[in-house]
Parts: C-alpha cells; sequence; structure tokens
C-alpha cells in the first residue's frame, strides 16, 4: 500500500501517513511540485526551516518497464527562488517504489552543526546522527555508508558543497555500481545540507514491491515500449554507442554550441571533445562506452571514463559537462574536462550551473579563457569552503555579481544550458518560461529543431516555436511524473504505438482507462501548479526573459538575435 513519509528534523520524529485522495493519481515531478505549492509559503527562506525537501518515485518506478528508474526531488530553490523538481538515476528511486513510499518528505531543521543519516527499510525510518562521513567527499562517503549498511543500499547524498549551502549543490544518487548521478540543477544539496541530513539510506530488502493490478496488459504494453526504444536510431543507436555527448559535433555543426560565454555558435576545438572522440579514447584505455544508470536502462547513454593511466574518472560523462567545461570556457583538453568532472560530483556541484559560472569568471579574468589546468583548480576551490570557491558554488548569477560582469547567461538565477538560444530559438521560449529557470530538459525543443525528431522547425525562424516549446513542456512534465527517462522521448515523439504503451503501462499498473490526453492534462496540470507557486513567491512575466545581450548580440554563424517580443513569450505557457 503506498504511503507517504514524513521525517521531521527539528524534533527527529518520524509519521506515516496514507496518501490523500487528491495525490492518488501524481507520481514524481507531480508529487513533489504538489507537495511544495500545498505545504511550502512561496516567500519562505529556501535554507529555512520551513522549506521542505520532497522524494519522489515515479508513477512506472518499482516496475519492469524500461529506463523507469528516475527519482524526482522537489523544494523551493536557494537559486532561483522558485520552485524546482530535478531528478536523477541510480537505485534509490526503485527501491523507494519497491518499499510503497510515494513520497518522502524532509521537514523542519536540525540543530545546528549537526548532521543525520535517514534509514529507510520495510520496518520503518530510523534517524542516526551522522559523524563518521561528515566532510568527506561524496566517492569516500559513498563507500564508507555502503560498507556501513551493506552494498546493495541506495544511497542519497548532500556532499560538501551541500554542507556548506551554496546555492549550486546537488543531490547525489548512488548508482548500480558504487558510483555517482546527480540530480543536479537548482541547488537542492544545499536545501539537503539546511536540514541536516547527510544521508538517506534506501534498503529494501524484503520490501512487498509493487503491485500490477494487470500483469499481462502490463507486460505486453512493456514489451512493445522497450521494443520502441530499441528500434529507434536516437535510443536504439545514437545515445547508446556515444552517449549524450554525440551532440557535440551535431550542435557545432548547427551553429548552436555556445562558446566563450556565448559569443558564438561554434568551438573550432568541438571534434577533440567531441561524443566520437570520447567513444575512440573510452576504448583505447579499456574503459565502458556503454552501460545503464539504473537497472532496467536499456538505452545505456552511460560509460566510464579513465585517464591515461587507467584511473576512474566519471560515469555518465554527458555533453552538457563537457559543453561547459570545454566549448563555453574554450577548453579542447578531454582528460582535463573529466578531472573537473570528478571533482565536481565528488564535491556534490552541479557542473551546468558551475560551467556557466566559471565562464563568466573567465570574463572577469580570474581565470583565462582555454586555460583547462587553471580550470581545474578553479572548481577545486568550491571543495575547500575559499572565498572564491563559495563565489563560483553560489552559481552563475552570483558569480557575475561579484565580480561587476553583467554577460551572465541565465534565466531566473538559474545559468543557461549547451544551445544558444539564438539559433536554436525553441529551446531559448523553455528557457524564458518554464517554471525551473534555464532549464533545456523542460521542453527540449532540440529533437525537432535541430535532430527534426517529432517533426521539424526551423531553429533559426519564429514559427512553430510557441507551441513547440509550448507542446514539450507540458509533455514533459508529464513523463517527469511517470519516472521514465527523458530520453524515452525521442522515441515516443516518433512513435504513436510506443507513446500508446506508456499510457498502456500506467493503465494496467494501476487499473485505470486512461487516454493521451490525460497524460497531456496531468502535464499541464503540474504547469499550472508550479506557476502559481512562483506567482505567489512573486515572480512575474518579466521573469520570463532572457538576458538583454542575447537581444543585442549577434550570434556566428548565422549572425542571429533573440527576436522574441515580450507579448510571444507570454504566450508560451498561456493555456
Amino acid at each position: 500500500m503506498s504511503k507517504i513519509i514524513r521525517v521531521n528534523m527539528s524534533n527527529l520524529t518520524v509519521t506515516e501517513e496514507a496518501v490523500p485522495q487528491k495525490y492518488a493519481a501524481f507520481g514524481g515531478r507531480a508529487m513533489t511540485s504538489a507537495i511544495v505549492a500545498d505545504e511550502v509559503e512561496p516567500t519562505s527562506h529556501p535554507l529555512g526551516k520551513y522549506n521542505k525537501l520532497v522524494f519522489a518515485p515515479g508513477l512506472l518506478t518499482g516496475t519492469t518497464a524500461a529506463n523507469s528508474g528516475r527519482l524526482s526531488v522537489g523544494a523551493k530553490s536557494p537559486l532561483t527562488g522558485g520552485i524546482k523538481e530535478s531528478n536523477a538515476g541510480g537505485t534509490s528511486s526503485q527501491k523507494l517504489a519497491r518499499l510503497g513510499i510515494k513520497a518522502l518528505i524532509i521537514e523542519g531543521q536540525a540543530a545546528e552543526g549537526k548532521y543525520y543519516t535517514v534509514k529507510v527499510t520495510k520496518d520503518g525510518v530510523t534517524i542516526e546522527e551522522e559523524n563518521q562521513v561528515v566532510g568527506k567527499g561524496n566517492y569516500e562517503a559513498v563507500k564508507a555508508l555502503s560498507a556501513r549498511y551493506g552494498e546493495k543500499v541506495g544511497v542519497i547524498l548532500a556532499g560538501p558543497a551541500g554542507e556548506m549551502k551554496l546555492a549550486s549543490a546537488n543531490i547525489s544518487v548512488k548508482d548500480p555500481e558504487g558510483n555517482l548521478r546527480s540530480a543536479g540543477r537548482g541547488g537542492l544539496g544545499a536545501v539537503m545540507g539546511s536540514k541536516g541530513v547527510k544521508a538517506i539510506i534506501i534498503d529494501d530488502a524484503d520490501a512487498p514491491g509493487v503491485t500490477i493490478a494487470n500483469p499481462d496488459a502490463f507486460k505486453e504494453a512493456a514489451r512493445v515500449f522497450a521494443k520502441g526504444l530499441m528500434d529507434h536510431p536516437v535510443t536504439g543507436q545514437g545515445l547508446p554507442t556515444y552517449g549524450t555527448n554525440v551532440l557535440v559535433n551535431i550542435i557545432n555543426e548547427a551553429g548552436g554550441l555556445p562558446t566563450k560565454n556565448f559569443r558564438t555558435g561554434r568551438f573550432d576545438g568541438a571534434n577533440k571533445i567531441s561524443g566520437e572522440t570520447m567513444y575512440d579514447t573510452i576504448v583505447a584505455r579499456g574503459g565502458k562506452p556503454t552501460h545503464g544508470c539504473h537497472a532496467g536502462c536499456i538505452i545505456r547513454c552511460s560509460q566510464h571514463y579513465y585517464d591515461k593511466d587507467g584511473n576512474y574518472k566519471t560515469s555518465g560523462f554527458e555533453y552538457e559537462t563537457i559543453w561547459g567545461f570545454g566549448a563555453n570556457c574554450c577548453v579542447e583538453d578531454l582528460d582535463d574536462i573529466a578531472e573537473i568532472d570528478w571533482h565536481c560530483d565528488d564535491i556534490g556541484i552541479d557542473t551546468i550551473e558551475t560551467a556557466v559560472a566559471a565562464g563568466v569568471a573567465m570574463d572577469a579574468e580570474v581565470v583565462k579563457f582555454g586555460d583547462s589546468k587553471g580550470l581545474v583548480n578553479l572548481v577545486k576551490e568550491i571543495g575547500t569552503g575559499s572565498a572564491l570557491g563559495r563565489i563560483i558554488g553560489n552559481g552563475s548569477v552570483f558569480t557575475g555579481k561579484a565580480f561587476g560582469i553583467t554577460r551572465v547567461p541565465a534565466v531566473k538565477g538559474q545559468g543557461l544550458p549547451a544551445y544558444d538560444p539564438r539559433n536554436v530559438k525553441g529551446v531559448g521560449l523553455t528557457y524564458a518560461t518554464s517554471p525551473m529557470g534555464g532549464d533545456h530538459t523542460a521542453g527540449y525543443s532540440v529533437a525537432t529543431n535541430i535532430l527534426k525528431v517529432g517533426g521539424y522547425v526551423n531553429p533559426l525562424g519564429k514559427e512553430g516555436q510557441i507551441e513547440l516549446s509550448r507542446n514539450l513542456q507540458i509533455a514533459t512534465a508529464a513523463v517527469d511524473s511517470t519516472g521514465l527517462c527523458l530520453f524515452i522521448a525521442f522515441c515516443v515523439l516518433d512513435n504513436a504505438e510506443a507513446f500508446q504503451a506508456v499510457v498502456d503501462m500506467i493503465n494496467a499498473e494501476y487499473g485505470l482507462s486512461l487516454t493521451g490526453d490525460d497524460v497531456t492534462e496531468l502535464g499541464k496540470t503540474i504547469l499550472r501548479i508550479e506557476k502559481d507557486f512562483n506567482k505567489r513567491a512573486g515572480f512575474t512575466n518579466e521573469d520570463d526573459r532572457l538576458p538583454e545581450f542575447f537581444d543585442e548580440d549577434v550570434c556566428a554563424p548565422h549572425n542571429t538575435k533573440w527576436d522574441f517580443t515580450d507579448e510571444e513569450v507570454d504566450e508560451v505557457l498561456n493555456f
């Protein structure tokens, strides 16, 4: 039976309650955003005792559905000041689902200087004072906690950046091989640190598992869905072979790869950091060119990257990370970028926000563009807690203020990811209007603008972009609620049968008769909830704007500017 678990860190108590009827059809992002909107005062301080941190598996998580192991984490963001959902792979979401937990809510605030480990099992939840791993890097902490509680447990961590309550701190999640995945965006690791929670242990030994109302129908729908993923050229070929970094050469060729703090859309050194080069390097060094970040992942876009001496550096060497510390900072050395990624994982800091902040710092000549060793040292500063490290660790906007730099590519306080909005205009609308702040995953128009998945909308023109961003934001909110990896969208946008299989799996699991329109309405409901929270927090339409330099500076090679009017931008989420 599904339940909600509340852990109050102020008085170190745990309560269990039935899931309210209004949340019965929610999972993942729908669940986290609804709870945050209902229970958190929008004007409260993100790092204060009145904020709440919510962990929720998706509607299909814990089943045999392919790629259904995503964990949603929600709170009021210390980076944006608005509502936030961030999600990650790893093993913890599936374990929560098998324990029958629909949401785990961390509320209140521990006594100053105290940290705790929260352990979740089939017998309940315990809170234990934590001394061993406080102040330790994430890799050491995961090993120590796995040795203490068992190698098979799920581990969710606030790293050193979270303990320092840095606004770019992420939440790290142990993957099947003991490495790290991240709920990266929005600074939710700082919220976890502010609660006094160092770690959450999920032990699903002898858990009851997930009940399927119609097992035969579920099995057939899951088969159709998995076949669709394997047959699609992106999810069945491109991503498994080259990972997300397959995009470097593609986006560079399209002129949308932001370079030198978003000055141009092409990087001369793109091929040196591309997915093809990364693949060849991994194979030559005996690494793993493909594997899954959670059980049941059949896209397998992750990998193990080793340095030239055979030392492990990172799993899931992602396009966004490689773009950010590569093209954005004019660095061509893939090994140095991998070294930076290792430190970000160990510190527990979002690679996108940190890379954007680094680009801003380079404009201030804290480090020269192209200085890869200087960039490595700059990221290391975050882990030391130095004044410079805290500036960078608090994000791109904070860094711009600290150094008097106005060229800060951010929306609602969150740094923009790896697509220039002047040359990929659909994603620019998503950056501007998503309740999450500058976020490509909130409505990934790149699929249609560049990859021609789900049709084609000219990335350089305005026609069709408003509808594209709107529809993708609605669809994404729904996908984020299922616990399915967002990359399944490449398949379901092109394959109506695969999309219907997702609806059929939900119906078979819960004994429902939903239609595709019902799934669309779920996405709209989530966005309305999130927009309303931000409005109550003080956001207006003026916050749905790109930085002014995009209106003024042309972006090579297409020499374009951002040319949407305010009125046009305001139409994106007008539904």
